[in-house]
């Protein structure tokens, strides 16, 4: 056997044979089944978390999905993700005729023909990005959904420099590259303590003999973090939110509606104007937003009616309340759901889609209710000012 892209390690009595693949290589499939049935180890572990496993053997399942629950969760972000993760990797398959983590699927199949145990020895994908998100601020919060949703319409294609370098890297990794790049401090959540979860998960694998299939970017560190030990509590705990973006939240609706009480007492029609500014502001660019969408009509009068009730509670948001609309109008049906994939591949689909479609409405809708929140706000101030003025 050759022993190129493996890795040796005997720890506490345990023979450890890490495989450093390349997620779009079909050489390394092929290598992860002659070493496993060589081996036949004790415990097979792969580079992947529950919600990824499910999505390589159920085929994401999108049939399942509840869109009411993703609108209540505050998951659309992460349905954005999967979505983006999803067109990226057909991008690579339609042009190089690969499927990415095939070596993945291969691991599986071997560890239930030998008999082995197979362990996901990934970080939950969302403690990952939820670990991303905690550590840049809004500028960098901003190019991220930029680049996610940039990736979902992409119609580059990739070259052969690019693929050489996803033969290094998996899929998280490879569509997030040019992020890490101008954000180093990144490589923490999204490499470093990735190869610490897998390296203290691989290492209390089950047997004597364990085979990991890993991206060949994690072996290195793999190889070094697996002599220590690692706390898989600290490594899952998601980051604590600031607490002045809270204060800040409830203190910006208190002041306004402060300042448009006193402006009524003190001038009728001064105040009138406050509200009247106020309402039209987050009304219109909210409804606005649900429009570009192309959202049912009633999602629109949703949004113009919630948003400047919304903007007041730091609990709510508009997008909620239209995206729900939405969803109860223009339900999703299961054609709908099976043919995401396909429908986000173009800018069309994405807006075709019903599913998608309710997304946008959320997201469209609470960006013109922020914005309302800025130009509204700055008019309720400016009124204020006059009449004190006056």
């Amino acid at each position: 056997m050759v022993e190129e892209n493996i890795t040796r390690l005997h720890i506490d009595n345990k023979e450890i044979i890490l495989i450093g693949t390349a997620h779009v290589s079909k050489h390394s499939a092929e290598q992860v089944k002659e070493v496993i049935e060589l081996e036949r180890p004790d415990s097979v572990c792969i580079e992947l978390d529950e919600q990824r496993y499910e999505s390589i053997t159920e085929g994401n399942k999108w049939s399942d999905t509840n869109i009411f629950k993703i609108i209540k969760d505050k998951k659309s972000s992460l349905l954005l993700m999967n979505l983006a993760i999803s067109s990226f990797q057909k991008r690579m398959a339609s042009q190089f005729g690969i499927n990415a983590g095939q070596e993945m699927i291969q691991g599986i199949e071997s560890a239930k023909e030998t008999g082995a145990n197979l362990v996901l020895a990934d970080r939950n994908i969302q403690i990952t990005f939820s670990r991303i998100w905690g550590n840049i601020g809004f500028k960098g919060k901003s190019m991220l959904l930029a680049q996610i949703i940039g990736s979902v319409f992409s119609k580059e294609s990739i070259s052969e420099e690019e693929l050489e370098k996803m033969k290094k890297q998996d899929t998280i990794n490879a569509m997030l590259q040019e992020f890490t790049d101008y954000f180093p401090k990144l490589k923490k959540p999204l490499i470093d303590e990735r190869d610490q979860y897998l390296a203290q998960k691989i290492k209390k694998a089950p047997g004597d003999k364990v085979v990991a299939i890993l991206g060949a970017a994690h072996v290195p560190g793999i190889t070094k973090e697996i002599h220590k030990e690692h706390d898989l509590k600290q490594l899952t705990k998601r980051p604590k939110k600031a607490k002045w973006p809270k204060y800040v939240g409830w203190m910006i609706p208190l002041l306004i509606i402060a300042m448009v009480v006193y402006t009524f007492a003190s001038n009728p029609v001064a105040g009138m104007q406050q509200a009247t500014s106020w309402i039209l502001w987050h009304g219109s660019l909210s409804a606005l937003g649900v429009a570009v969408a192309f959202g049912h009509p009633v999602a629109i009068i949703t949004a113009f009616v919630m948003a400047p009730i919304s903007a007041l509670d730091p609990l709510t948001a508009a997008g909620w309340f239209a995206g729900f609309v939405q969803a109860y109008f223009s339900k999703p049906t299961v054609r709908d759901f099976e043919h995401l994939a396909e429908d986000v591949f173009s800018f069309k689909g994405f807006w075709k889609n019903k599913v998608t479609r309710v997304l946008l409405v959320v997201v469209f809708a609470n960006i013109g209710s922020s914005l309302g929140t800025f130009i509204g706000g700055a008019d309720v101030v400016r009124l204020f000012i006059n009449n004190l003025l006056h």
